[in-house]
């Protein structure tokens, strides 16, 4: 896990794709967390932090940081919140959706996904800075994936925090293209950022960290040139990942009761339209489809997880 490599006073919980990786980060005078994992392991991620603070003689968890607002990234906060009364951080962009819990700004509604409400304490502003443990960190703008999503670096460590912009083989789905806005490019540009940083390791929002960064970026923009030379391709595995999320959520579920939540997820519209099918169409499709990716199989009337 690189562990190694992570200097005094940072600790990586690596969950898996249902709940984004943690980060916990203590000091003299701070304490905090990045990123909360999804709503249904919130507890989990409880019993992380205190167990950590326990184990440091930590009086509390002081801040709670999300690099971007999918819900597998601030699904803890409120509970989070409850327990430590820690002040949350959101990237500035996103602070009217917040503030308003608005439901067409915010992706909870649109892939289908749960997030009890929040309220933030503070923004994230690219291009400046914020202290978590005993280190600064730059906040940089990394679009693409989320079009408001952040990163955090530690230039002294030559650490970056990248969420879901960069992977070790890739990076997140790019949902902005699916409703028609620009993503494609803005993923070329935040690769093209990290590449001018100087790392040593990456956290990356899900998967190990790791420190073979020349590769990792090699590897997304090959996987960016794939997806942006058709844009059914990125359509088409948008919607995989968005019911493989779902079923690692479910486990197993009716088909029925499946067919049902897709009609109800405004997401798969916008997929079968770039797909150039109906909404029927897409649901008949998306089930085998990520059985015969390896994601999931189909018992009778029931659609079941494969891990």
């Amino acid at each position: 896990m690189s562990e190694h490599l992570l200097p005094q006073g940072i600790k990586v919980f690596e969950r898996g794709w249902l709940s984004a990786n943690n980060i916990f980060v203590w000091g003299n005078h701070d304490v905090s967390l990045i990123d909360t994992s999804y709503v249904s392991q919130e507890k989990l991620t409880l019993s992380l932090v205190q167990h950590e603070l326990a184990k440091h003689q930590l009086p509390t968890l002081t801040k709670i940081v999300n690099t971007h607002l999918h819900a597998d990234h601030c699904g803890g906060n409120q509970l989070l919140k409850k327990h430590f009364n820690s002040s949350i951080f959101i990237p500035a962009t996103e602070a009217v959706a917040v503030k308003n819990w608005d439901q067409n700004l915010l992706s909870f509604k649109a892939t289908g996904q749960n997030c009890p409400l929040f309220k933030y304490d503070h923004l994230l502003n690219p291009g400046q800075s914020i202290s978590l443990g005993n280190y600064e960190w730059k906040i940089l703008a990394a679009p693409g994936h989320a079009a408001h999503a952040v990163m955090l670096y530690q230039e002294e460590n030559r650490i970056l925090i990248s969420a879901d912009a960069l992977w070790e083989e890739g990076f997140g789905v790019i949902f902005p293209e699916l409703t028609g806005e620009s993503g494609f490019e803005e993923v070329a540009e935040t690769i093209d950022l990290i590449e001018t940083l100087e790392i040593n390791l990456v956290i990356p929002g899900h998967g190990k960290p790791f420190s073979n960064v020349k590769k990792a970026i090699d590897t997304a923009r090959s996987r960016l040139d794939y997806l942006s030379a058709d844009i059914a391709r990125n359509a088409r595995h948008a919607a995989k990942v968005l019911l493989k999320f779902k079923l690692l959520e479910w486990q197993t579920k009716e088909i029925s009761l499946v067919n049902a939540w897709m009609l109800e997820t405004p997401l798969f519209a916008a997929i079968a339209n770039q797909l150039n099918l109906s909404l029927n169409e897409l649901i008949v499709w998306l089930p085998p489809a990520l059985c015969k990716a390896g994601g999931a199989k189909i018992d009778h009337d029931r659609l079941i997880n494969i891990n």
